[in-house]
């Protein structure tokens, strides 16, 4: 059984290599196409008329605050975690090791506790941390007033979110001054990640893990188990096709200025954000290649018992 568990974890990525020669076409088609609709005359008063951003109420702040700068970081550390952990639940045949909370002192049931593997057990902490880190931002948002930012207050957001998009495909990118207002396509879906995406990786996520309570025969015919897993699974998909445009945009319209946006929390060119950028980077593939079964097995032991 030992012998076949590397194999099992090797061919793990394998089966999302074709992603890329996948991308790389549609890139090209998008490419073609976009320039293309740019260069028709039809067009012109389009793209004059939805340049690609509305305007902010006079109310909304200007700038990044620092706190929103660490929860960028934590929010990208969870959710990438998060993305492995679920990714191994899927694909690992023979999980290394299994974890078991102790049944005494104030968690004890009259059901005894349901076994889990160590992907599961990392996976429903990380996705507790990361809700926790949620919590914060929808408070902070609100408070400060940056929702603002983020949520479309005008249906003329859809056209200038298509001009935005044509005009990025196109090579040709729009206006961008993130310190003060994002383009419509940047609104639309960081308003889909924030308020629906997240929300909707919650609701399904609970709903598959051992939490859900099992014999509550109508909760879970108006819910069934089905409907979760077959949104839980795409909304993660949504998140790692975000994480990949979003990271590859914000190298390719500015690394320096967009950096200390998003890391410094300053409206300049300097390297400061992208020292602390770099610093994040390889906070984040430690942490990728230390969530393996030998350093969780010690963590996991401190909540409960772990059996391989």
């Amino acid at each position: 059984m030992t012998g076949a568990r590397p194999a099992a974890t090797k061919n793990r990525w394998r089966s999302l290599i074709w992603i890329v020669p996948a991308a790389l076409v549609l890139l090209v088609v998008a490419v073609l196409a976009a320039q293309w609709l740019r260069a028709l005359p039809a067009l012109g008063d389009f793209f004059t008329r939805y340049p690609g951003e509305t305007e902010l109420p006079v109310s909304a702040p200007v700038g990044f605050p620092a706190w929103l700068a660490w929860q960028h970081f934590l929010n990208g550390f969870f959710l990438l975690l998060i993305i492995r952990s679920g990714w191994a639940i899927r694909t690992t045949l023979r999980p290394a090791a299994h974890w078991i909370r102790r049944n005494t002192g104030l968690l004890r049931t009259k059901n005894p506790p349901k076994r889990i593997s160590l992907d599961q057990w990392f996976h429903l902490n990380l996705d507790a941390l990361w809700v926790l880190n949620g919590v914060v931002f929808y408070v902070l948002i609100f408070v400060t007033g940056q929702w603002l930012r983020l949520v479309p207050t005008t249906w003329e957001v859809f056209p200038n979110a298509l001009s935005a998009a044509i005009q990025y495909a196109s090579l040709e990118w729009p206006t961008d001054n993130g310190w003060v207002n994002y383009n419509s396509l940047q609104t639309l879906a960081y308003f889909t990640t924030v308020f629906i995406a997240a929300p909707l990786a919650i609701a399904t996520g609970i709903r598959l893990s051992g939490a859900w309570p099992r014999k509550a025969a109508t909760l879970n015919r108006l819910y069934p188990v089905e409907v979760a897993r077959a949104i839980h699974v795409p909304v993660m998909v949504y998140f790692v096709a975000f994480i990949v445009v979003h990271v590859t945009l914000v190298l390719a319209t500015g690394a320096l200025r967009n950096l200390n946006h998003m890391y410094a929390g300053r409206d300049d060119g300097s390297w400061v954000g992208l020292g602390i950028f770099a610093l994040s980077v390889l906070v984040l593939a430690i942490a990728w290649v230390a969530a393996r079964p030998l350093l969780l097995r010690p963590l996991a032991a401190l909540t409960g018992s772990v059996s391989r």
